[in-house]
C-alpha cells in the first residue's frame, strides 16, 4: 500500500527506486518539478538511462487527454496520492469470495468485478 507515501528523493538510487515503484503502482501520484510545476496523474512508462537526464517517466495526466513525458533529472518530489485500483483484486481473492458465499449457502453465485470508477 503506497498511498500517501513521499519517499526521499535524496540519492539517484532512491529516485529510480521511488519511480520504479511509482510504475508498478496502478494509483496516481503527484511529481513535483524542481520548476515548481506539479503534474498529478497515472505512470504508465518509464524508461531508464545511464543517467537521470537519459531516465524519463510517462504520465497521463488525471486533467488531461495527453502523454507528458518527464526526465528523471527534472523531478524534485514524487507524492503517491491515489489508492492502487487493483489492490486485492487478484484472482485468488476472487475464488475466496466465492467459496464463501458458496460455503454460506448462496446459490446462483456470481461474482461481478468491482467498477474502476470512484
Amino acid at each position: 500500500q503506497l498511498e500517501g507515501w513521499m519517499p526521499s528523493l535524496a540519492s539517484e538510487d532512491e529516485i529510480r527506486e521511488a519511480l520504479e515503484k511509482a510504475f508498478d503502482d496502478r494509483g496516481d501520484v503527484t511529481l513535483t518539478l524542481k520548476d515548481g510545476r506539479a503534474i498529478h496523474g497515472y505512470v504508465f512508462d518509464r524508461r531508464t538511462g545511464a543517467t537521470l537526464a537519459d531516465s524519463a517517466v510517462r504520465v497521463m495526466p488525471s486533467d488531461e487527454r495527453t502523454k507528458v513525458t518527464i526526465p528523471y533529472a527534472e523531478i524534485a518530489a514524487l507524492a503517491f496520492t491515489g489508492r492502487d485500483n487493483a489492490a486485492g483484486k487478484t484472482f485468488e481473492a476472487w475464488i475466496r469470495k466465492y467459496w464463501e458465499k458458496k460455503a454460506a449457502g448462496e446459490k446462483n453465485i456470481a461474482i461481478h468485478p468491482e467498477s474502476l470508477e470512484g
